[in-house]
């Protein structure tokens, strides 16, 4: 079940923004008067149509469910002699070039419209969020080097302020790649109880790769968030019990070595099967110890073998809903998508140069996996996946790429600067060329897919 509800998240995710794309070009082309012929969800061969509207236009469906196409009356697809009188002023080549530019640069926009819209309804909905809140960070850290300790809360990076974890991350990733350091504004309880003190230091960012950035990049930072102290929570039949152990229990060492919070005393158990372990803690007021021995069992299907002591331990970190109303969520659902845009523009310039991995490119088989993953987890992380990939079909349509819309742009702005459209020749030229690039990038990504698969398997 779990491949079927993947394939049908991304099929559902792939149709949606592909019929709102070649809306986009339709819109615009009926607003422009051209004829529209077809409009097919899916390449190929039609598999089922019918037709609507005056101009009795086909809305089809085809075999290969990647991608679509807006079919137009185009006097270089058919014969101009059998092309009626009447229908010879809405033949998309008699159009001016803005006109053209506007019908071809629609779909496109179309994708950035989505993004907008969706990112807006999230903002205003409001999501449950880690609070910036910090762990402790190792010594060695860049976090730690820079003056940022345990219970510091992020207010600001660079003066823009940040309310959740999400914010934090990516303001950072804009940071790595434009290789500049980070003004980190901080909230730190005060040591006498009374009020925050507020301090501003400067995170080094040198340290990070464009091509950690996919991975846990803030955590090679030194930024985690802080997690509840190692409150015991239900005590189950098991090792805890037997060592007697309680409900409440706080734990504060382990074989003499303080614990930091409930992760760390997890991570302390996990890897202690079989072990006698000194525990340290407070019960009701008074300090106690006692020995126990994580019993081993095995994670999953890896075989690797754990410890476990059979006690539940809170370790959600704080969490805060933040919502805005209607212009303010437009707002930033505008500035969200404009900053991913220019995101994924420098991503691929920094291909182009080598900056940048070429591992990064993802074909359908991640999209697909990510699609079935955000949609396991609910509708709210699958809409932001959703506006994610909008975005990135928008940013990809637009490169100046010959079979692409992009490339329909280049054109055009060539005829506007030399006063005459590109030669026949030229656009088949051109056109080969492009899509040789485009199999080349598809191979890449599909490549990459692979290896991802067989890595993770």
């Amino acid at each position: 079940m779990t491949l079927l509800h993947t394939l049908i998240a991304f099929f559902v995710a792939l149709g949606s923004l592909v019929v709102v794309h070649e809306l986009g070009h339709y819109l615009v082309a009926r607003w422009c008067g051209v004829k529209v012929l077809r409009f097919s969800v899916g390449m190929g061969r039609v598999i089922w149509s019918r037709r609507f509207g005056r101009d009795q236009t086909e809305w089809a469906l085809s075999i290969l469910p990647l991608g679509g196409y807006v079919k137009m009356l185009d006097a270089r697809e058919q014969p101009l002699e059998d092309i009626p009188e009447a229908d010879l002023k809405r033949e998309f080549t008699r159009q001016s070039v803005w006109r053209r530019i506007a019908i071809v640069a629609a779909g496109p926009i179309a994708n950035f419209l989505l993004a907008i819209v969706l990112f807006a309804g999230l903002y205003m909905h409001g999501v449950p969020e880690p609070v910036p809140v910090l762990r402790a960070a190792a010594e060695q850290s860049a976090a730690y080097q820079a003056g940022l300790r345990a219970g510091d809360r992020i207010t600001a990076i660079n003066g823009a302020p940040v309310q959740v974890w999400s914010e934090v991350r990516w303001k950072l990733m804009q940071l790595v790649l434009e290789k500049a350091d980070a003004r980190v504004d901080v909230e730190r309880p005060n040591p006498n109880g009374s009020g925050k003190l507020l301090n501003s230091v400067t995170l080094r960012l040198a340290g990070i790769d464009s091509n950690e950035l996919e991975g846990d990049f803030l955590g090679k930072l030194g930024l985690a968030l802080a997690r509840p102290p190692a409150v015991l929570g239900k005590i189950m039949e098991g090792p805890a019990k037997v060592a007697g152990l309680r409900s409440g229990d706080r734990i504060t060492a382990i074989d003499a070595v303080p614990v930091q919070d409930g992760l760390a005393f997890v991570e302390k158990v996990r890897e202690s099967a079989g072990k006698s372990l000194l525990l340290e803690g407070v019960r009701g007021g008074n300090r106690f110890e006692v020995r126990v021995t994580p019993e081993a069992v095995e994670e999953g299907d890896s075989g690797k073998r754990i410890g476990r002591i059979k006690v539940e331990v809170p370790l959600a970190p704080e969490m805060a809903t933040v919502s805005d109303g209607p212009l303010t969520a437009l707002a930033k659902g505008a500035q969200r998508t404009w900053d991913t845009s220019a995101m994924t523009v420098k991503m691929i310039g920094k291909m182009i140069v080598g900056q940048v991995s070429l591992k990064n490119i993802t074909g359908p088989i991640t999209i697909a996996d990510y699609a079935g993953q955000t949609a396991r987890v609910g509708l709210v992380s699958y809409l932001s996946f959703l506006a994610f990939i909008s975005i990135s079909l928008g940013v990809m349509n637009l490169l100046p790429i010959p079979v692409l819309d992009g490339g329909h742009l280049l054109y055009y702005a060539l005829e506007i600067l030399t006063g005459r459209p590109v030669s026949e020749r030229f656009g088949e030229i051109a056109q080969r060329a492009g899509l040789g690039l485009l199999m080349a990038l598809m191979l890449v990504a599909a490549f990459n897919d692979i290896v991802r698969l067989m890595f993770q398997g």
